[in-house]
Protein backbone atom coordinates (compact mmCIF):
# COMPACT_ATOMS: atom_id res chain seq x y z
CA UNK A 1 0.00 0.00 0.00
CA UNK A 2 1.36 3.55 -0.68
CA UNK A 3 1.56 6.06 2.01
CA UNK A 4 0.11 10.01 0.75
CA UNK A 5 1.59 12.05 3.84
CA UNK A 6 0.33 15.55 4.15
CA UNK A 7 2.23 17.51 6.40
CA UNK A 8 0.01 20.42 7.60
CA UNK A 9 -2.29 20.61 4.69
CA UNK A 10 -4.62 23.94 4.77
CA UNK A 11 -7.02 23.93 1.97
CA UNK A 12 -10.25 21.37 2.38
CA UNK A 13 -11.01 21.09 -1.19
CA UNK A 14 -7.41 19.60 -2.05
CA UNK A 15 -7.50 17.48 1.38
CA UNK A 16 -11.13 15.96 -0.58
CA UNK A 17 -9.54 15.64 -3.82
CA UNK A 18 -6.56 13.95 -2.43
CA UNK A 19 -8.60 11.48 -0.05
CA UNK A 20 -10.65 10.80 -3.41
CA UNK A 21 -6.99 9.69 -5.02
CA UNK A 22 -6.30 7.62 -2.19
CA UNK A 23 -9.87 5.92 -1.94
CA UNK A 24 -9.51 5.36 -5.68
CA UNK A 25 -5.88 4.19 -5.84
CA UNK A 26 -6.28 2.02 -1.95
CA UNK A 27 -3.44 4.64 -0.51
CA UNK A 28 -3.17 5.62 2.78
CA UNK A 29 -3.69 9.11 4.02
CA UNK A 30 -1.34 10.79 6.61
CA UNK A 31 -2.63 14.21 8.31
CA UNK A 32 0.14 15.92 10.11
CA UNK A 33 -1.50 18.23 12.20
CA UNK A 34 -2.10 21.22 12.39
CA UNK A 35 -4.56 21.19 9.62
CA UNK A 36 -6.57 24.08 8.14
CA UNK A 37 -9.87 22.33 8.32
CA UNK A 38 -12.49 19.84 9.93
CA UNK A 39 -12.47 16.25 9.37
CA UNK A 40 -15.03 14.89 12.32
CA UNK A 41 -17.82 13.09 10.82
CA UNK A 42 -20.28 15.74 10.38
CA UNK A 43 -17.87 17.92 8.41
CA UNK A 44 -17.23 15.23 5.83
CA UNK A 45 -20.82 13.94 5.48
CA UNK A 46 -21.58 17.95 5.40
CA UNK A 47 -18.93 18.17 2.14
CA UNK A 48 -20.64 15.52 0.25
CA UNK A 49 -17.33 13.20 0.65
CA UNK A 50 -19.45 9.73 -0.36
CA UNK A 51 -16.14 7.98 -0.39
CA UNK A 52 -14.52 8.92 2.32
CA UNK A 53 -15.08 5.27 3.75
CA UNK A 54 -12.82 3.97 1.29
CA UNK A 55 -9.92 6.43 3.01
CA UNK A 56 -7.35 4.67 5.30
CA UNK A 57 -7.26 8.02 7.51
CA UNK A 58 -4.13 8.29 10.08
CA UNK A 59 -3.81 11.34 11.63
CA UNK A 60 -0.80 12.67 13.86
CA UNK A 61 0.09 15.52 16.34
CA UNK A 62 3.25 16.88 14.72
CA UNK A 63 5.79 15.23 12.76
CA UNK A 64 7.53 14.39 15.71
CA UNK A 65 5.15 11.86 16.45
CA UNK A 66 4.51 11.05 12.93
CA UNK A 67 8.07 9.85 13.00
CA UNK A 68 7.71 8.23 16.45
CA UNK A 69 4.88 6.20 14.93
CA UNK A 70 6.34 5.55 11.83
CA UNK A 71 10.28 5.54 12.47
CA UNK A 72 11.71 4.28 9.60
CA UNK A 73 9.65 5.00 6.31
CA UNK A 74 10.74 4.91 3.07
CA UNK A 75 10.25 8.63 1.97
CA UNK A 76 10.15 10.83 -0.82
CA UNK A 77 9.79 14.40 -0.11
CA UNK A 78 7.79 16.46 -3.20
CA UNK A 79 9.46 20.20 -3.09
CA UNK A 80 9.93 22.51 -5.79
CA UNK A 81 13.54 23.60 -4.21
CA UNK A 82 14.54 19.46 -5.18
CA UNK A 83 17.32 18.90 -7.10
CA UNK A 84 15.82 15.79 -9.25
CA UNK A 85 12.74 15.38 -10.72
CA UNK A 86 10.45 12.41 -9.81
CA UNK A 87 11.14 9.90 -12.57
CA UNK A 88 14.77 9.12 -11.48
CA UNK A 89 12.92 8.14 -8.03
CA UNK A 90 12.47 4.39 -7.48
CA UNK A 91 9.54 3.91 -5.81
CA UNK A 92 9.26 0.73 -3.71
CA UNK A 93 5.97 -1.20 -2.65
CA UNK A 94 4.83 0.70 0.68
CA UNK A 95 6.87 4.24 0.31
CA UNK A 96 5.71 7.05 1.66
CA UNK A 97 5.39 10.34 -0.59
CA UNK A 98 5.06 13.58 1.74
CA UNK A 99 3.95 17.04 0.61
CA UNK A 100 4.42 20.17 2.68
CA UNK A 101 1.57 22.70 3.06
CA UNK A 102 0.06 24.66 0.39
CA UNK A 103 1.62 28.00 1.64
CA UNK A 104 5.04 27.09 2.51
CA UNK A 105 5.69 23.49 1.34
CA UNK A 106 7.95 21.33 3.21
CA UNK A 107 9.76 22.44 6.42
CA UNK A 108 13.53 23.27 5.41
CA UNK A 109 15.06 20.86 8.64
CA UNK A 110 12.71 18.13 7.00
CA UNK A 111 14.19 18.49 3.49
CA UNK A 112 17.96 19.05 5.04
CA UNK A 113 17.48 15.80 6.77
CA UNK A 114 16.46 13.93 3.19
CA UNK A 115 18.03 15.44 0.61
CA UNK A 116 18.43 12.16 -1.09
CA UNK A 117 15.12 11.40 -1.06
CA UNK A 118 13.49 14.90 -2.84
CA UNK A 119 11.53 14.94 -6.07
CA UNK A 120 10.05 17.66 -7.76
CA UNK A 121 7.54 17.64 -10.60
CA UNK A 122 9.27 19.41 -13.86
CA UNK A 123 7.89 22.87 -14.61
CA UNK A 124 8.82 26.03 -16.18
CA UNK A 125 11.08 28.19 -14.14
CA UNK A 126 8.66 30.68 -14.07
CA UNK A 127 5.68 28.68 -12.21
CA UNK A 128 5.59 28.83 -8.07
CA UNK A 129 4.27 25.25 -8.16
CA UNK A 130 1.47 23.10 -9.12
CA UNK A 131 -1.86 22.74 -7.04
CA UNK A 132 -1.25 20.34 -3.97
CA UNK A 133 -3.94 17.80 -5.47
CA UNK A 134 -2.52 17.65 -8.82
CA UNK A 135 1.21 17.73 -7.30
CA UNK A 136 -0.10 14.15 -5.17
CA UNK A 137 -1.72 12.88 -7.94
CA UNK A 138 1.03 12.90 -10.45
CA UNK A 139 3.39 11.20 -7.81
CA UNK A 140 1.11 8.62 -6.64
CA UNK A 141 0.33 6.99 -10.32
CA UNK A 142 3.84 7.32 -10.88
CA UNK A 143 4.49 5.64 -7.82
CA UNK A 144 1.88 2.82 -8.56
CA UNK A 145 3.10 2.37 -12.39
CA UNK A 146 6.19 1.61 -11.61
CA UNK A 147 4.63 -1.04 -9.13
CA UNK A 148 2.08 -2.22 -11.95
CA UNK A 149 -0.54 -0.85 -10.55
CA UNK A 150 -1.34 -3.25 -7.49
CA UNK A 151 -4.95 -4.39 -7.09
CA UNK A 152 -6.38 -1.74 -9.11
CA UNK A 153 -8.46 -2.41 -12.29
CA UNK A 154 -6.15 -1.26 -15.48
CA UNK A 155 -9.47 -1.59 -18.15
CA UNK A 156 -12.88 -0.23 -18.41
CA UNK A 157 -16.19 -1.76 -20.05
CA UNK A 158 -15.42 -0.88 -23.29
CA UNK A 159 -12.14 -3.61 -23.07
CA UNK A 160 -15.38 -5.68 -22.62
CA UNK A 161 -17.15 -4.97 -25.45
CA UNK A 162 -17.65 -6.57 -28.48
CA UNK A 163 -15.06 -5.27 -31.62
CA UNK A 164 -17.84 -3.37 -33.91
CA UNK A 165 -17.35 -3.97 -37.89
Amino acid sequence: MLNIVLVEPEIPQNCGNIARTCAATRSRLHLVRPLGFDISDKAVKRAGLDYWPMVDLRVYDSLDHFFAVNPRPDLWLATTKAPRDYSQASFQPGCWLVFGKETAGLPEELRLKYPRRCVRIPMRPDARSLNLANSVAVLTYEALRQQGFPDLSGEGEMARAEPRA
